[in-house]
């Protein structure tokens, strides 16, 4: 049985991996900060009382900040793989918060590698890049592309990228950087603009808002699927060879294009309940962002499939089911074609 260890687990990514490796086989380790209040919705479905015999799923307190913690961990745990997905991933509020991004997003991977190596734990690798790092770098953009970053989150995932180069390099660790441009899905957290715009179409629609407020609508974004990510990270650590790759469908989307599918997708009007505030704009802007995915492509067998209008509909159709589960009624409507709606 292989070993995996996920940090970040308790995110959108990181549930969706443990579901992935959990179908696969694998005994699954997360690594999960302490709080006062539980917050493992993402994965509470997936939880066994770790007494049982047939239990796959441990969780373990600790901290991308904690160095010491992290070499004890990889000790007793052992790894066949590690996937680092933990980091303070908004990038509007890695302006606000420059000194913790950099300290969990950059320095955390340098401290979780290099715990690696001197755990002694013979392992494969996968660091989670972003394509803030291409930043103002013109589209599209694929392995060859400059990194121009235009955030302290950007910056700080580039320097996550060089060490974990310099790690594969330096002691012929297995370790791979996996490029992944947005990626989406119902469990994403709720300050994201693109839950952000479903949750609020679905309040909306139940009469519980009016309006939503909105930054830059002009961003271009290549918007995917997160199942369908996480698949590919998997693929990275089961090549022959590591190699950093990009993942990415290719399809470029405005915000207004995502948001107004949304609203579409409900039977309301966006311009009736959207409003623009300049609050939710970044210092530096990225303009667009559009992956070239060919290499995973050759490399993995790897492409995406859901295409962010597809998103937008599935996702919308997620926050509708959560308010009926909690007892706001919604007027049927025909399924979308080739979907199964939620519900």
């Amino acid at each position: 049985m292989k070993r995996a260890l996920i940090t970040g687990i308790t995110g959108q990514d990181g549930s969706y991996l443990a579901e992935l490796l959990l179908t696969k086989g694998y005994e699954v380790h997360g690594l999960v900060r302490r709080s006062s209040s539980f917050n493992t919705s993402r994965i509470d479905h997936l939880y066994q009382d770790p007494h049982e015999e047939d239990a796959r799923l441990f969780l373990h307190f600790g901290d991308l900040s904690d160095g010491a913690r992290l070499v004890t961990l990889l000790a007793r745990i052992d790894p066949d793989e590690v996937y680092n997905l933990a980091a303070q991933s908004h990038v509007r509020v890695s302006f606000d918060e420059p000194e913790h991004t950099g300290d969990t997003t950059g320095i955390g991977s340098i401290r979780l590698l290099e715990a690696v190596r001197v755990a002694g734990v013979k392992c494969r690798f996968y660091q989670a890049s972003s394509s803030e790092m291409f930043g103002a770098s013109p589209p599209p953009q694929n392995e060859d592309t400059l990194f121009y970053p235009r955030s302290p989150y950007g910056a700080a995932k580039v320097y996550s990228y060089w060490v974990t180069r310099n790690y594969r390099e330096a002691y012929g660790l297995f370790a791979v950087n996996g490029i992944l441009f947005n990626h989406e899905s119902p469990r994403r957290g709720e300050t994201f603009v693109t839950r952000k715009i479903t949750r609020a179409v679905a309040r909306i629609k139940a009469g519980i808002e009016q309006l939503l407020y909105i930054g830059n609508l002009d961003a271009v974004r290549d918007w995917g699927y997160a199942p369908e990510y996480v698949e590919g990270m998997w693929r990275m650590l089961q090549v022959d060879e590591p190699e950093d790759l990009v993942l990415a469908t290719g399809t470029p989307c405005t915000v207004k294009e995502f948001l107004q599918t949304s609203f579409d997708h409900a039977g309301l009007d966006w311009e009736k309940h959207v409003r623009f505030d300049e609050r939710y704009l970044r210092p530096t802007e990225v303009d667009a962002l559009v992956g070239d995915a060919t290499r995973a492509g050759s490399v993995l067998g790897w492409s995406a499939t859901v295409t962010a209008s597809d998103l937008a509909r599935i996702m919308v159709d997620a926050d509708v089911a959560a308010l009926e589960c909690a007892g706001t009624p919604w007027i049927d409507r025909p399924a979308l074609p080739g979907w199964t709606s939620p519900r």
